[in-house]
């Protein structure tokens, strides 16, 4: 076999190899330039294959239930599978890291809610992922109330009976949240510190396995999104006793709320929104939220959802990186005053 030497073309001397650096970087940048309108074009094209919404919560809760309403529009709207996928664990930072590390290319986003993006940079001694600096935000879509709900066993009606209930001596009740540090666990917290009343915590891995104890007995209590526990109230199964808006919410004005049974000024509704990875390109952020927008804006969508227990908040991707922000600092507050702290 011959050896084959590369070859001037001028002097048929061996190429040096700063000319041979010279044509490598050509052939680069000709390849760049080529590329450049292909990357240009992927927001028209955008999206080409299956896009995977990240839900860092257990299937069945109030997240849950919003994803997979969008997802079934955008499906529609895209002519692609749009896929939910649960990723539970550590009050939502398993599953929002592991969006915040994914390729920003539109194809990986996650439904970020008030712990994820608002809470837990107060609560975690150790965050691996930061909400504002690790992720574009695309759009809020939901804002609920939280549901203090109780067992038919126990015998109270309204928010009132339940705190006198507790403050008897031989009370041995408990009750559940979404986990240490979620929006349900702190909204409890302050009401206690309020109320000056005691009863022990049992944090979940999401609301699911919470209302699954609260129906067969094992706890008394619990607190979580409405979505997730609005139809268990209308057929009878448990008591829904109050709401952690700051008014009547609209979709179940019959529910009274905690500001109204002794706790003026009382409000800490949770909220869910979309983000994608740092990164992702300002045009298709924005083509991916007006999208959304456009499905939450469906009447039929957002009949669905308001019977789940929780209303469409839509808004641009500005608007909602300024709310995150706010959010992020009416937390801290909170945790302060819970003196709730994750390692």
């Amino acid at each position: 076999m011959k050896h084959i030497t590369t070859t001037s073309a001028t002097h048929g001397r061996p190429a040096r190899p700063a000319l041979r650096r010279s044509m490598l970087a050509l052939l680069a940048g000709a390849f760049g330039l080529a590329a450049a309108p292909v990357f240009a074009q992927g927001t028209d094209n955008f999206p080409n294959r299956a896009v995977t919404i990240v839900v860092p919560f257990p299937a069945g809760g109030a997240t849950d239930i919003t994803a997979r309403l969008v997802a079934e529009g955008l499906s529609k709207k895209w002519g692609q599978p749009v896929v939910v996928e649960n990723k539970p664990g550590a009050g939502g930072n398993v599953g929002s890291e592991y969006v915040a590390r994914a390729a920003p290319d539109g194809y990986t986003l996650v439904l970020g809610v008030t712990g994820s993006h608002g809470i837990n940079t107060s609560l975690y001694k150790n965050m691996r992922y930061d909400p504002v600096k690790d992720f574009e935000a695309i759009t809020q879509a939901t804002l609920y109330p939280n549901a203090i709900i109780v067992n038919n066993d126990v015998p109270a009606n309204n928010l009132q009976e339940l705190i006198a209930l507790l403050k008897k001596p031989d009370a041995h009740y408990s009750y559940g949240s979404d986990g240490n540090g979620t929006a349900s666990h702190l909204g409890m917290e302050l009401i206690k510190n309020q109320g000056k009343f005691e009863i022990s915590h049992i944090p979940y891995r999401g609301s699911a396995p919470m209302v699954t104890d609260l129906l067969g007995g094992q706890i008394q209590v619990g607190i979580t999104g409405l979505p997730a526990v609005q139809a268990y109230a209308k057929s009878g199964k448990l008591k829904i006793v109050a709401l952690t808006t700051a008014g009547r919410f609209a979709s179940a004005p019959d529910y009274p709320t905690v500001a109204e049974q002794g706790f003026p000024g009382y409000a800490a509704p949770p909220w869910s929104g979309f983000f994608a990875p740092k990164g992702t390109p300002k045009p298709l952020v924005e083509k991916i939220s007006a999208d959304m927008r456009e499905v939450m804006a469906d009447p039929k969508t957002k009949e669905k959802l308001a019977a789940s227990g929780s209303e469409f908040t839509p808004s641009t991707p500005e608007q909602f990186q300024a709310f995150v922000r706010q959010e992020i600092a009416k937390w801290a507050e909170a945790v302060k005053i819970s003196g709730a702290r994750i390692d």
